[in-house]
């Protein structure tokens, strides 16, 4: 038996709301005007919580890029939106991981973020020079953790392969000059919000 799901694309339109386990609390979206329908999707939580995350993700690294503020105050507003971010992943994935039985993958991405976190800050409040330029790569690294930890335990050819996207960003870094910050949310968002928009294959 082949160890993915061949028969299912990595990435499709999603499937009828019926046919979705996870209908506990599902955010249902239908923009028209008139009779003509402009936007219908939904979004269970796992969606939700990619969008969220794309949303503090894409606020940090703007931050870093464009506005001129003192690193340590970055340093705080990025533990806050990423604490945020973590404790709204472990409230709406829980009962989808334990239905999955991969309850390990979310302690694995909540390690992962922790451990981001605290390499940046050490690298901004003290000074560690080792770390402090490698923070883009520390992230999208961390991330492609993430995603291939996510993608073997499921199963999906679409998780995995984003996370080589990620992989592929840190290879990218180093010919972008100074758009490191920019570049590095843009891999990361633009790849949160796929997931969100599309419904990927998983055992």
């Amino acid at each position: 038996m082949s160890f993915f799901n061949y028969s299912k694309p990595p990435l499709r339109r999603k499937q009828p709301i019926v046919a979705i386990p996870e209908l506990e609390g599902l955010l249902y979206i239908n923009w028209h005007i008139g009779k003509i329908t402009l936007y219908s999707t939904f979004y269970t939580r796992i969606d939700q919580a990619c969008i969220l995350w794309s949303l503090l993700i894409i606020t940090m690294f703007i931050t870093a890029q464009f506005v001129s503020v003192s690193w340590s105050l970055q340093a705080t507003l990025w533990s806050i939106l990423s604490c945020i971010g973590i404790v709204a992943m472990v409230t709406w994935s829980w009962d989808w991981v334990k239905l999955k039985h991969i309850s390990w993958v979310l302690y694995c991405w909540i390690v992962l973020m922790l451990f981001g976190l605290i390499l940046t800050n050490l690298s901004i409040f003290i000074g560690w020079g080792e770390i402090l330029p490698y923070l883009c790569p520390l992230w999208l690294g961390l991330s492609t953790l993430g995603y291939l930890c996510t993608g073997l335990a499921l199963r999906s050819r679409a998780l995995i392969l984003t996370g080589i996207f990620h992989l592929l960003g840190i290879l990218i870094l180093p010919y972008i000059g100074a758009w490191q910050f920019l570049t590095t949310g843009i891999v990361m968002v633009v790849c949160l919000l796929v997931l969100a928009e599309f419904q990927w294959d998983c055992v």
